[in-house]
């Protein structure tokens, strides 16, 4: 039994596997799997949502023969998922937490998809915004202040505050662990977006990077991500 809708899309071995399997099921010869919205191909797994067409609600999501019926499922596009919801000036809001190692894309990912109206929550950003500092110089110091920065956005989402449309949180290192990232999804009714990368990308990342950013030390974050993963 499903008591937040959260709790069905985080649950890797029901909604995940089905969706899985819909994918698979999907792709058409070429190997692409075609928004069932815009007609286009979804091109990374990451970016392909599934789509109730009759909408779950508390009443419904335990009933499999709507929140796993494959004739009520579509696979869409992230960017076509928010404007099937958008429509006619009507809006529902959506929670995302967008998690992954170090420099896998988590940032350029919710550049890519965020609009004008949708709240971002970032802690590099954070940072930024309470100091003169140039990016990726973070004062321990600052450590505290940064924090409840974070924590009266985050009550924001939490509670609906305000008139954002979208939430984004790009979580960091926290949320290797799958059991941080499960209660999180629940206590702020979130879905979880993963920005796949393996540990050497990152690090060819991190090599080609000219910003000033300390490498031994992100070479450490990325280490100990890597470590902590848990999917």
């Amino acid at each position: 039994m499903y008591n937040t809708l959260s709790a069905f899309y985080t649950d890797d071995k029901v909604w995940g596997a089905f969706k899985t399997a819909l994918m698979f099921e999907r792709t058409n010869e070429c190997g692409e799997i075609i928004c069932e919205h815009c007609g286009k191909p979804i091109t990374m797994s990451r970016d392909c949502i599934g789509h109730h067409k009759i909408p779950l609600t508390l009443q419904n999501v335990n009933d499999a023969s709507i929140s796993l019926n494959p004739n009520n499922v579509q696979l869409v596009h992230f960017r076509c998922h928010n404007d099937i919801h958008n429509r006619y000036g009507v809006y529902t809001r959506h929670v995302y937490l967008v998690f992954g190692c170090p420099l896998a894309g988590r940032k350029t990912f919710v550049k890519e998809r965020a609009d004008i109206h949708d709240l971002v929550i970032d802690i590099d950003k954070i940072y930024e915004c309470i100091t003169f500092n140039p990016p990726y110089i973070k004062s321990n110091r600052l450590y505290e202040n940064m924090r409840a920065v974070e924590s009266a956005l985050l009550d924001c989402v939490k509670h609906k505050r305000g008139k954002w449309v979208n939430a984004f949180i790009i979580g960091g290192k926290d949320y290797a662990y799958k059991g941080a990232r499960e209660r999180f999804c629940v206590e702020y009714g979130a879905e979880p977006i993963y920005i796949e990368c393996d540990k050497d990308t990152a690090m060819a990342r991190l090599a080609s990077m000219q910003d000033g950013r300390d490498v031994a030390e992100w070479s450490k974050y990325i280490d100990t991500y890597f470590d902590k993963l848990q999917l």
